[in-house]
């Protein structure tokens, strides 16, 4: 007796079981594969670039234009950068509160991750400065000799010789540079804001701004000593002779009318 014949298969089922395990690790790798990191940032960049333009719109459009193209209320924040934003926004400076020779510094309105947001929209508008690390701006290790002598060549002519701030022409003025954070001495230097010529690095290296910052950290710190005794404020000139015209003349003055009178005195009969 035969055995009976194996069923033949159709001569297509091995292609269609082909395509079907294509499909099915196709599927699996897209459901479980993780998206590449690139991809991922790219996402996050873009979501924080619209959530900045939406603040944009709300607190900066009226003055900046609704694409940062300026207005006779605001000058153009294209090609600003984003340490532009960072610093104005993150020193309160900006939203401005009246229109004015100067800016003043105040509270700030927003969280820093709405300045993050805001600074990434405006850098999508125009290359520009990069808001720097903390190893960028830390004066960590700085040379602060070299600092003081930058400082006093580049800036004490507006801020001091300390950094104590002084009069501009026209109701303007350089801010006091005490207590403010390294970050934003370093975004001064390197967005020139308002009245402040710009420091890039070009101009002032990397290194040159931290010396800077290191030095303006020694000297206003809470253990600075004046080495001629007392700063009168360390504001320069003015006080100093101020202290000179009221003591010093005032004393000579004192003096000389104390001989006179004694002099007087021995010469009556």
């Amino acid at each position: 007796m035969e055995r009976p014949s194996m069923r033949r298969h159709h001569p297509s089922a091995a292609f269609v079981v082909l395509l079907l395990a294509l499909a099915c690790t196709g599927t699996l790798y897209a459901a479980f594969a993780p998206t590449s990191k690139a991809q991922a940032d790219a996402t996050a960049r873009s979501l924080t670039v619209e959530e900045g333009r939406k603040l944009f719109n709300v607190g900066c459009a009226s003055c900046h234009g609704t694409s940062g193209q300026g207005t006779t209320d605001g000058p153009s924040l294209v090609g600003v950068g984003a340490a532009a934003v960072d610093f104005q926004v993150g020193t309160g400076r900006m939203p401005a509160q009246q229109p004015g020779p100067q800016v003043l510094d105040k509270p700030t309105v927003y969280s820093q991750a709405e300045i993050d947001q805001l600074a990434a929209y405006v850098a999508s508008l125009g290359a520009g400065p990069a808001i720097p690390t903390e190893e960028q701006y830390s004066p960590e290790g700085a040379d602060i000799a070299k600092g003081g002598e930058l400082f006093r060549t580049n800036c004490a002519q507006c801020h001091n010789f300390i950094g104590k701030g002084g009069a501009l022409t026209h109701g303007k003025f350089a801010p006091s540079l005490e207590g403010v954070d390294p970050k934003y001495m370093y975004e001064a230097m390197l967005t020139g804001p308002q009245n402040m010529p710009l420091f890039p690095d070009s101009t002032l290296t990397e290194e040159s701004k931290k010396d800077i910052i290191a030095y303006l950290k020694v000297v206003n710190g809470d253990d600075s000593v004046s080495p001629g005794g007392s700063e009168l404020g360390g504001l320069g000139p003015v006080p100093e002779g101020l202290f000179a015209w009221i003591f010093g003349l005032g004393g000579l003055i004192a003096v000389a009318v104390w001989i006179a009178a004694r002099t007087g005195k021995v010469r009556k009969p």
